[in-house]
């Protein structure tokens, strides 16, 4: 707790500079973002929904605490793997059907509020939808994200994250429908109040899910070592120690269908002793090695 106040505190300071790679010694959670929803009945820029959650992908990815899919990188991934199956490529270099990364988190919303205003003198140059002029200027944006758990469907959390910028003065306006990610929007306090809005998406993101268990599968066990299905990519060290579950059968809901979990037993624990890009190798903590089976959950923080 102690450290995620302070990189709190440094968030606000240095523009999120403190969500960097192997901060605290965090697991990255995968996480897929879906398109966001435009409520807000602001309809001049076309596509606003989509084009703030590729902006929030960006911005998770280079906080660097977390693996994001998005809806679209899901899409393809299908896309290919239906291919695959159609015969039309060779077999050894088909994408394989299932072989989605696991997604731990989902990531949804929808902007409520989106609006501008202007006061004062009328624009006295315009130049390709770029307006410069003596006007003040007032934005605001409010967003819902709401956080899932992707094997139950349960809302593990949502809050509504707001952004504002004022422009007094000279100021740079827009007309037209700019992507919220290119350099000409994102100098007017719309874009502005949307990059405030993004930044404080990611905090809330991250402080949301730090206490949410890493979760992972075990490959195989071999001689002894257990072979976890991430590694580097992951923010896995050497030293790490994890706890391995085994899970019962599911839990459903007569009523409704929905997976309410399972009941898992400890089986105990593991050390890293060697990390892979993509993979890790443990060692038993005690004498259960040969209890671990191939698919048995893997949790850490």
């Amino acid at each position: 707790m102690r450290c995620f106040m302070f990189t709190l505190v440094v968030a606000v300071v240095l523009n999120l500079s403190f969500i960097s790679d192997g901060f605290c010694g965090a697991l990255k959670k995968t996480v897929a973002v879906f398109d966001f929803k435009n409520d807000s009945g602001y309809h001049s820029i076309l596509r606003i929904g989509r084009d703030f959650s590729m902006q929030l992908s960006d911005a998770l990815i280079k906080s660097k605490r977390f693996i994001v899919l998005t809806r679209k990188d899901l899409d393809v991934v299908m896309a290919e793997q239906d291919l695959a199956r159609s015969n039309r490529f060779a077999k050894a270099r088909a994408a394989k059907t299932g072989k989605l990364i696991p997604t731990q988190i989902l990531i949804k919303g929808r902007i409520t509020d989106l609006q501008e205003k202007t006061s004062g003198v009328r624009q006295s140059f315009s130049f390709k939808g770029i307006s410069l002029g003596g006007k003040k200027s007032t934005a605001h944006v409010a967003v819902i994200i709401q956080l899932i758990d992707s094997t139950t469907g349960e809302i593990i959390d949502s809050q509504r994250v707001d952004g504002q910028a004022r422009a007094g003065g000279f100021s740079v306006g827009y007309s037209g429908n700019f992507q919220l990610g290119s350099s000409s929007f994102k100098k007017t306090p719309l874009g502005k109040a949307i990059q405030m809005a993004i930044d404080r998406a990611v905090v809330y993101i991250t402080k949301g899910l730090a206490d949410v268990s890493w979760r992972g599968r075990v490959i195989m066990t071999k001689k002894g070592l257990v072979y976890i299905n991430s590694g580097k990519n992951a923010g896995i060290k050497k030293g790490t120690v994890f706890s391995i579950y085994r899970e019962g059968e599911a839990l459903i809901d007569p009523e409704t269908g929905m997976n309410l979990g399972s009941e898992s037993e400890k089986i105990g624990e593991v050390r890293v002793t060697q990390v892979q890009d993509k993979f890790s190798k443990a060692q038993a903590l005690g004498s259960f090695a040969a209890e671990i089976m191939k698919g048995d959950l893997v949790l850490g923080q």
